[in-house]
């Protein structure tokens, strides 16, 4: 368990939020993943025009250039649909963090609540009971 008392952590409250899982580092890593992911996409669809322009560069002649074409559309298409797959299997895995911080925050208020119904309960009781 963490300390109780959260502010005399100090300088090692990153160290110690990082041992105890108090503190995830999955956000900031998803979205380094995602802009790494975006740029093998690019790779990819900087690949495609390439791979349609030498196609087209290959053999003098209309034949090429209708090869290429298609090549060059299809891969296109291919790499748009290849970003939004990335982004939404990215948004997936933020989507499901950040409903574990809610989840976390829900549980310390609700845990706090019951702190606090249990302190006004002992407060009613030690009221009731007669003085000597």
């Amino acid at each position: 368990m963490p300390p109780a008392n959260k502010s005399k952590r100090g300088s090692g409250s990153l160290l110690w939020d990082l041992l105890t899982f108090d503190r995830l580092v999955t956000g900031p890593v998803i979205h380094f993943i995602y802009w790494a992911g975006l740029g093998v996409v690019a790779l990819f669809g900087f690949s495609v025009v390439g791979a349609a322009v030498g196609l087209a560069l290959k053999e003098p002649g209309v034949g090429s250039l209708l090869l290429a074409f298609p090549v060059l559309v299809a891969g296109l298409l291919v790499a748009g649909a290849l970003v939004l797959l990335w982004r939404a299997f990215c948004e997936f895995y933020v989507a499901i963090f950040r409903i574990s911080e809610d989840l976390r925050a829900l549980r310390q208020t609700s845990d706090a609540d019951h702190a606090a119904h249990r302190a006004r309960q002992q407060a009613a009781k030690q009221a009731s009971q007669p003085q000597p």
